[in-house]
């Protein structure tokens, strides 16, 4: 991840400007939203796109206690000393394969996540390789199909390995926790379901001996809109952005969020054209009379979803455009309809709305997709520049 050139004057081609103080401002409203609850920051994925070590102080400073990755190796990276975090800022990592990094993780006093016996076993192995008691939660399939341990036999079976593993000093059961698959959908049968079914499992557990630190189980559009869901922790990822879950829950400013990134480039040319002149790849657009075409220096490269070839909106010179034909590996093109603005004039693919532009969400619709992916692709060819620091 490229984070703010060494000459703050230099020109840059594009750059993804990441405002922290609307993440820490971010990071207050979800705690207004579950006042009982500690908040996990998820930082997995680079922060969604934004950087995952700035992210993660911005998040503690506004009071996260806890951050959450999907694997240990973006995990151990927050714990080193070059991330500068706070010791006792609780991590957490959940995308375990066989071979993993146990020991290192356990060293590194992280929290690892255990949905399978083959799991447990490993993290108990190193845990006594290390001589250090591994910091274990406990993850319950309520029902989203994918990571965690099914009900029934398997997690009885599950729950006393780790209590026998706990009993032998060898790991601290920190954690019982679980995902939802619909939360983004207000009122689906499912969210009950689940959420049943969390209480029946941790009950179960508790019912066995564990006595978890924290249950958790509410995620962004959880955290936002079900407070039954927020037990101990809460785990907002998308929201902590400033990018709503689901526009069927409401827009960021609807709960008091403020999108966070904003992604822009400098116009690489401006040309004036005859009408019926083709325009990139496979000529899908011809202009409809003369007009002037400008350049955008971004393409599918820098993570631009070629899904939104000849509908991805674009703010320059004060006026919406739209790109014209396919965005290429590299580089797009926007019809200005005959305005002439100067070579190194600014375009602005998505930010907070501010200013009249678009936002994430605009071009998740223009693309058939969700505005997580649009963030979370912007790729490293783009530099990050921080500001409000």
């Amino acid at each position: 991840m490229s984070e703010t050139p060494a000459r703050p004057d230099a020109a840059l081609r594009a750059r993804a400007e990441i405002d922290l103080a609307a993440l820490r401002a971010n990071v207050r409203a979800l705690r207004e939203r579950a006042p009982g609850a500690a908040l996990m920051a998820v930082v997995k994925a680079d922060a969604y796109g934004h950087g995952a070590i700035p992210c993660a102080r911005a998040a503690v400073e506004a009071g996260a206690t806890w951050l959450g990755t999907a694997t240990p190796q973006e995990a151990l990276a927050l714990r080193s000393a070059a991330a500068g975090l706070p010791d006792d800022v609780r991590i957490m990592c959940w995308l375990w394969t066989p071979g993993g990094p146990w020991r290192e993780a356990v060293e590194a006093r992280l929290d690892v996540s255990v949905s399978a016996p083959w799991a447990l076993t490993e993290v108990v192995e190193a845990a006594r390789a290390a001589g250090v008691p591994a910091r274990v939660q406990l993850k319950a399939d309520t029902g989203l199909g994918r990571n965690g341990c099914q009900p029934g036999a398997d997690w009885d079976e599950l729950v006393a390995a780790a209590l026998r593993a706990e009993a032998e000093g060898l790991l601290r059961v920190t954690g019982l926790w679980s995902h939802f698959a619909r939360a983004d959908e207000p009122g689906h049968p499912s969210i009950a379901a689940q959420l049943t079914r969390f209480r029946e499992m941790t009950a179960q557990a508790e019912r066995q001996g564990l006595r978890p630190e924290v249950r958790h189980i509410a995620n962004s559009p959880a955290t936002l809109t079900l407070p039954d869901t927020h037990f101990d922790l809460v785990r907002p990822g998308i929201a902590m952005y400033g990018v709503s879950p689901s526009p069927e829950i409401g827009t960021p400013a609807d709960f008091g969020l403020r999108p966070v990134m904003t992604l822009a480039a400098s116009l690489a040319l401006v040309k004036q054209v005859p009408g019926g002149h083709g325009v990139s790849y496979g000529h899908h657009y011809t202009t409809p009379g003369e007009t002037t075409l400008g350049l955008v220096p971004l393409g599918y490269a820098d993570g631009i979803p070629r899904h939104a070839s000849s509908t991805g909106p674009v703010l320059v010179d004060g006026k919406w455009r739209t790109v014209a034909g396919r965005i290429a590996m590299d580089q797009f093109v926007v019809d200005l309809g005959g305005d002439r603005p100067g070579p190194g004039a600014e375009a602005v693919l998505f930010g907070p709305g501010d200013r009249g532009e678009p936002t994430a969400e605009d071009w998740a619709q223009a693309a058939g997709t969700i505005a997580y992916e649009i963030v979370t692709r912007i790729g490293s060819r783009v530099p990050r520049v921080y500001v409000n620091e």
